[in-house]
């Protein structure tokens, strides 16, 4: 057996557990932001199994930003302009691709602060600048059928 004297061992774990309840606690002590910068000035990562609460919101950041994209996505079915080639198809599809930025950006912001039914409008939105855009570049780009609104050629000049 071991010369060990347990009593005296588990005397000393007492105590060490007697003076952690005393004072507050790593554990309680908050995070600091991932990536922020320690006293050495290295970035500080928390720990893989480290519990991660979720960011406090207040909801406006999160509304404001999915009011913005939806907006946009219902705005762009009432395009005033011609799409149908040249700079007028230039600027639709940019338009699409400002709706297909605007939903991920409201879905990651979303995400982030558990926002589940706005989180789910985001990706519709996202999806919704997907369907726009294939409606326009699919035609063009060959894998689908051309029609007189929607050539098969991106000039005008053709």
């Amino acid at each position: 057996m071991t010369d060990r004297d347990w009593d005296a061992e588990m005397k000393k774990i007492d105590r060490e557990m007697e003076r952690s309840t005393a004072r507050p606690s790593a554990a309680s002590a908050p995070l600091p932001a991932p990536g922020a910068a320690t006293a050495a000035g290295v970035p500080s990562r928390p720990f893989a199994g480290a519990p991660v609460a979720a960011p406090a919101t207040t909801g406006f950041g999160v509304y404001a930003r999915l009011t913005l994209a939806v907006s946009l996505g219902v705005g762009i079915v009432f395009w005033p302009y011609a799409a149908r080639c040249g700079a007028g198809l230039a600027a639709y599809l940019g338009a699409v691709t400002a709706l297909f930025v605007a939903g991920v950006w409201s879905a990651i912001w979303t995400w982030r602060h558990r926002a589940s039914r706005a989180h789910v409008l985001s990706l519709l939105l996202v999806m919704w600048g997907l369907v726009l855009a294939g409606i326009d570049v699919l035609p063009r780009a060959g894998y689908a059928v051309p029609t007189a609104a929607r050539p098969a050629t991106w000039s005008c000049t053709a």
